[in-house]
């Protein structure tokens, strides 16, 4: 091993060799050291020849680019990579640039927040303004939704029919929600019926004559039934005169209201409270607090038996007066009435179309519409579902229910001429045309439209709801769910067309 070179001293020097930038070298004649000498063992300094030298410094300088040629080309990306940190450093944002960046970013954000908040605010605005402006309509009684130009024939197949009453259907209900109906019928049972899955959700069973004292619900005949608009309350009458409470959700019975004469017919509850309206064969209206379990008042004024009760929103109602030919308005909190003529026969069933019109039928087969502001009907359809008998002894269909679509010109009625025919009122509620028929077998006693206009639901029974009169032997005693088709969203716009 040699002694290290004074100028390179981490390269040793082997005797007989020369190192030239860290590089071993083959020995030449004479061995140059770095620093143009050369150390031999015996510690003698030879002098090298400055031509011999510079040749050497030469060679070793050609060795080194070569080497370092060959490193670049083992480390391809060590040349971009410099360049691209130097383009990096080039193109570098300062710090205030970076602030003004981010600053400007930060206002876009905030502006396009505030257009979105602002669209919404104004979309809410102006649902609450149509809101508002449908409520200010329907408290008037000026508000149609014109939804009978699009509505579709069913498809027959789409019925879907409940069954688990053994005797005629009388009277349903739908829950306010759509989702349950609530059914009675003559062998004094109600049923609770889930609507998507058509399954029994409760049965209320009716109990045998002379068994009132035992038995918590009906002994006879139900015959009217009206469910609260919070879907609280549900309330029952039967031909034995009482009048049952219910709660709606458990169907658990609650109280009993006496008071009426005669069979109880109709039922309907104020909407929004918790006020009911009854009527009886007594010929006589009860109004009752359900809430507190209260008797209110009694109104009489109809000459016959009362057939059909119907409320809104107003503290009134409106009943049909079988055969003493009128229909008429209770007005509640001023004890009086308004009388209406048209029909020829029993009115057997009435419904309000809104807070001013209303439709009503008759066993003569006739079918009329009402302005609350006019006596006389603003149209009558005569032998609505046609007639029946052998020729020279034709006899009208009785209209046996009626049923409407809540604030629209949708109207339907029902028969025992095998078919339900919806109808659609013109402008104004002065004509009544036809749409189109759904057929069915059977007496069509109770009528109701969903909610949301999405089905309409009726109760068929092989006899008629208020007596026995004859008997279809064919029909079926069920409940029929009938989808209702749109071909497009129908509009809202006042009824007298303004």
């Amino acid at each position: 091993m040699g002694s290290p070179c004074p100028l390179s001293p981490s390269v040793p020097v082997m005797r007989g060799e020369t190192a030239w930038a860290g590089v071993l070298l083959p020995p030449p004649p004479h061995t140059p050291c770095c620093c143009r000498q050369d150390v031999l063992k015996e510690g003698f300094v030879l002098e090298v020849p400055d031509a011999e030298e510079k040749s050497w410094q030469k060679a070793g300088s050609k060795l080194n680019e070569e080497i370092s040629s060959d490193s670049d080309a083992e480390n391809p990306t060590f040349g971009g990579k410099r360049k691209k940190d130097n383009e990096a450093e080039e193109i570098e944002e300062t710090a205030q640039e970076k602030k003004l960046r981010l600053a400007k970013l930060y206002l876009e954000q905030l502006r396009q927040q505030e257009e979105e908040k602002a669209e919404e605010e104004a979309l809410e605005k102006d649902l609450v303004a149509g809101r508002l402006k449908e409520d200010v309509l329907e408290q008037k009684g000026k508000l149609q939704r014109l939804i009978a130009k699009d509505l579709q024939p069913p498809d027959t197949a789409a019925i879907r029919v409940l069954r688990g009453h053994q005797l005629p259907i009388t009277c349903l209900v739908i829950a306010p929600d759509d989702k349950c109906i609530f059914s009675a019928a003559k062998d004094c049972s109600i049923i609770k019926w889930d609507v998507e899955s058509g399954k029994k959700l409760h049965v209320i069973p009716g109990g045998k004559k002379g068994t009132e004292a035992q038995h918590v619900g009906h002994t006879a005949h139900v015959l009217s039934m009206a469910i609260s608009s919070d879907g609280k309350y549900l309330a029952t009458g039967d031909r034995n005169k009482l009048i049952m409470i219910w709660e709606a959700v458990t169907c658990k019975h609650l109280y009993k209201f006496t008071g009426h004469r005669d069979a109880v017919t109709g039922l309907s509850f104020q909407k929004g409270t918790h006020q009911l309206y009854s009527a009886s064969h007594d010929r006589s209206v009860k109004v009752w607090n359900v809430a507190e379990n209260a008797y209110v008042e009694t109104l009489f004024g109809h000459q016959d038996a009362i057939t059909g009760l119907d409320s809104l929103s107003r503290e009134c109602c409106v009943t049909s007066g079988g055969r003493d030919g009128t229909v008429r308005v209770w007005k509640i909190p001023e004890e009086s009435q308004l009388v209406f003529y048209g029909h020829q026969g029993s009115i057997d069933c009435v419904q309000l179309i809104n807070e001013e019109h209303m439709v009503s039928g008759a066993d003569d087969g006739s079918v009329a519409l009402w302005g609350l502001s006019k006596k006389k009907p603003l149209t009558t359809v005569r032998q609505a579902h046609s007639n029946h008998g052998a020729q020279g002894l034709e006899q009208p269909y009785w209209i046996s229910s009626v049923a409407t679509l809540l604030n629209s010109d949708v109207v339907a009625t029902g028969s025992h001429s095998a078919s339900v025919r919806l109808w659609k009122c013109g402008e104004g509620f002065r004509r009544l045309e036809p749409l189109f028929d759904i057929p069915l077998i059977g007496f069509v006693n109770s009528l109701k439209f969903s909610n949301a206009g999405d089905f309409l639901v009726v109760g068929v029974g092989q006899e008629h709801r208020l007596g026995r009169w004859w008997r279809i032997k064919e029909a079926k005693n069920s409940i029929c769910i009938i989808p209702l088709q749109r071909t497009a969203a129908g509009s809202a716009q006042p009824a007298d067309g303004s």
